[in-house]
């Protein structure tokens, strides 16, 4: 659907009737930096060939957008820019984090947003931006800025909350409380690998923006701020490999402090049973049913075999404690 439409002149908000109107009237007026910014959110095919139809998007770009699930891009299409990022959501329960997407065609006086999923709204970001007059007299890139500056902020509070999780995680593991599973730490080492797919291929379309030969922002003060965005993105990014690396040595300490305690378990299990055995075999010997065993007919031959019995199993217990195995 069509979340809001607006045209943006001198650092002011301005009704939007009719796009092809507003676009001529932009188009043809003096001032460079006026657009039209349209937001839309999870839209339908028909909604979607309504903004196309007046805005005469990229065939290619267009694409892009109906399909969904991009990788996180900036390509340069003639006069037109289209921009893939992807927003996520920390959900505080289950601790998941959950993706979405956000695209945005920027072309001749105008900027389209299209959201998908619920993860960061962008009407914070238009209403800060609406009250910030002197970032709109950047024209439309300032849209750009604004929604990739957000999106960064989101990853370094989203990275806050992966870096509990992990400290928990990992304070579980190698204090011997043993509280954590596998699971768990595979559950957050999935999430991070979601994180990463977010942010890691973001970094190279942003320096193209602030640092490249075709980068398509003409001014310097512009790509400094895009360059401050990059900054923020690659402190995430560091981070975010780190936790991967950092898991991965994690859930291999976790296995092994299993297997130890399996290895000790089958120890004392062994124990066990052997000390059983001596009693087992020797209750086996007399429980046969022989006529002529020397034993049978001596009055204090129960309390002879007993007494072995306790002291071999007291004998073997001893000797199991002293070597450890219980």
């Amino acid at each position: 659907m069509i979340v809001d439409q607006a045209i943006y002149r001198q650092g002011q908000r301005l009704p939007c009737g009719d796009l092809s109107d507003a676009l001529e009237e932009l188009r043809g007026g003096d001032d460079p930096h006026a657009f039209l910014w349209i937001g839309l959110k999870n839209p339908t095919d028909a909604e979607f060939d309504l903004v196309n139809d007046e805005l005469k998007l990229h065939p290619l770009a267009v694409e892009d957008a109906v399909k969904g699930n991009q990788r996180p891009k900036v390509e340069l299409y003639d006069n037109t820019i289209f921009v893939v990022m992807k927003t996520l959501r920390y959900i505080e329960e289950t601790s998941d984090v959950e993706t979405g997407e956000v695209m945005l065609f920027v072309g001749d006086r105008f900027v389209v947003t299209v959201r998908r999923g619920e993860a960061n709204p962008l009407a914070g970001v238009r209403h800060a931006l609406e009250g910030n007059a002197d970032a709109l007299r950047f024209g439309a890139i300032a849209v750009v800025h604004a929604v990739m500056d957000s999106l960064v902020d989101n990853y370094v509070s989203i990275d806050a909350e992966l870096q509990k999780d992990l400290e928990e995680i990992e304070a579980s593991v190698f204090t011997g409380a043993n509280r954590v599973s596998s699971a768990t730490i595979y559950r957050l080492k999935r999430e991070v690998l979601e994180f990463r797919r977010a942010a890691v291929p973001l970094a190279a379309p942003l320096k193209m923006l602030h640092d490249g030969s075709r980068s398509p922002l003409p001014q310097k003060e512009v790509r400094l701020l895009f360059r401050d965005v990059a900054d923020h993105l690659l402190r995430v990014i560091d981070h975010v490999e780190s936790y991967d690396r950092l898991l991965t040595d994690i859930l291999n300490a976790h296995l092994a402090q299993i297997t130890v305690q399996q290895n000790s378990d089958m120890r004392k299990i062994s124990a066990w049973v052997a000390i059983a055995a001596v009693p087992t075999m020797i209750a086996g010997i007399y429980g046969m049913n022989f006529d002529n065993m020397p034993e049978l007919k001596w009055h204090y031959g129960y309390f002879i075999v007993v007494g072995v019995m306790a002291t071999a199993c007291l004998g073997l217990y001893r000797a199991f404690r002293k070597s450890g195995w219980l």
